[in-house]
């Protein structure tokens, strides 16, 4: 029964993180935002926000499990996303260069991409030092640091002159707005509706989508934290890991799937910039609250897992900066390799259980 209720809780941060982002891609469009913006930026960020509400819940819910739980959530993300999704898109580019369809090399806009992995690696790695010294004044004044460094990403991505290539793919990348679309499908058919169907749904759905997929994810990651929570207790697994390895799976669907949707469009700047500009922003807003709100530990014998996690995502963010950096791009064989980080952590964990 527990874990139908996590699979549950999975499944409606899924929909619901999906839902978020839709509807915030949209906000981004009818308030005139450029396209390379609004896919980049916004959809980023959109997709991540489960990752940050969910160690919040954890936080919050006061459980003996709950900073353990909060802590896995925020750093299964960037382990996730430096590893099995560069997997994924390395699968998904074989896949879709049979017959020519496509090169092998993932030629995103190198700028764009070294810029995203310069940012996270910077950011995670002081916020690593933090969790090895524990020194309070340093994880305050690095909280500020991390908010203020988004920010001033955030600026630059903006200002760079790559947003135009940005802006090119991103032309029609964003699907309809779900429940606007829904709804006019079951208040009347097409021939009676005047309007025409490419318009652009009104703010005020935007906006009533959104909050309605944030209560989803909320109540989804509650479910979530006690599902976990209550597996951990009965088959005596650290909740920690199985948060660390559990709640990115659903959290970081939706960056996968987009960036497999771009790659088999030839859009490789979106595919890489979807999941490198998250990493940005999960080195900074949910690392944030882990500094102010958990004790933040990676040292010492109990806190293996967190140390490991944190090291396999830093190492293989380096592997990628440094592949872009020498190549200008980044092959299929190379993310498949990324792959091998995930699975040695696996193992790593399942040895240690």
């Amino acid at each position: 029964m527990e874990w139908v209720e996590l699979a549950s809780a999975l499944l409606v941060i899924l929909v619901a993180a999906d839902l978020f982002t839709n509807g915030v891609e949209w906000i981004g469009e009818t308030k005139g935002l450029s396209e390379g913006a609004v896919g980049s930026v916004l959809a980023a960020v959109g997709t991540a926000l489960p990752e940050t509400l969910l160690p919040l819940v954890a936080i919050a819910l006061g459980r003996e499990s709950g900073e353990s739980i909060g802590i896995g959530a925020i750093l299964g993300a960037p382990f996730m996303l430096t590893s099995l999704a560069m997997f994924v898109i390395g699968v998904a580019v074989l896949v879709f260069a049979r017959g020519g369809r496509r090169s092998t090399e993932v030629r995103g806009d190198r700028r764009v991409i070294l810029q995203d992995l310069g940012y996270f690696l910077v950011m995670y790695a002081f916020a690593f030092l933090a969790g090895l010294f524990h020194i309070v004044w340093f994880k305050w004044l690095l909280a500020a640091a991390l908010l203020i460094g988004y920010a001033v990403y955030v600026k630059r991505h903006f200002e760079s002159p790559a947003l135009r290539e940005e802006d090119r793919e991103a032309a029609g990348e964003i699907p309809p707005l779900y429940l606007w679309r829904g709804l006019r499908r079951f208040a009347r058919t097409a021939a009676d509706d005047p309007r025409d169907p490419r318009d652009p749904p009104p703010l005020w759905a935007c906006i009533f989508q959104s909050v309605v997929a944030l209560v989803g994810i909320i109540g989804g990651a509650r479910i979530f934290v006690l599902g976990v929570d209550t597996i951990a207790s009965t088959f005596h697994v650290p909740p920690l890991v199985l948060a660390l390895l559990l709640a990115p799976l659903a959290t970081e669907l939706p960056e996968k799937f987009n960036s497999v949707i771009w790659v088999r469009r030839k859009k490789d700047t979106l595919a890489l910039g979807n999941i490198t500009g998250a990493l940005v922003f999960q080195s900074s807003f949910p690392v944030t609250i882990g500094l102010l709100l958990t004790p933040w530990h990676f040292s010492g014998s109990g806190n293996v897992d967190e140390l490991v996690a944190a090291v396999v995502a830093l190492v293989a963010g380096s592997v990628l900066w440094i592949s872009v950096k020498i190549r200008g791009s980044l092959s299929a064989p190379m993310l498949l390799l990324q792959g091998a980080f995930y699975a040695g952590y696996v193992v790593f964990v399942l040895a240690r259980i």
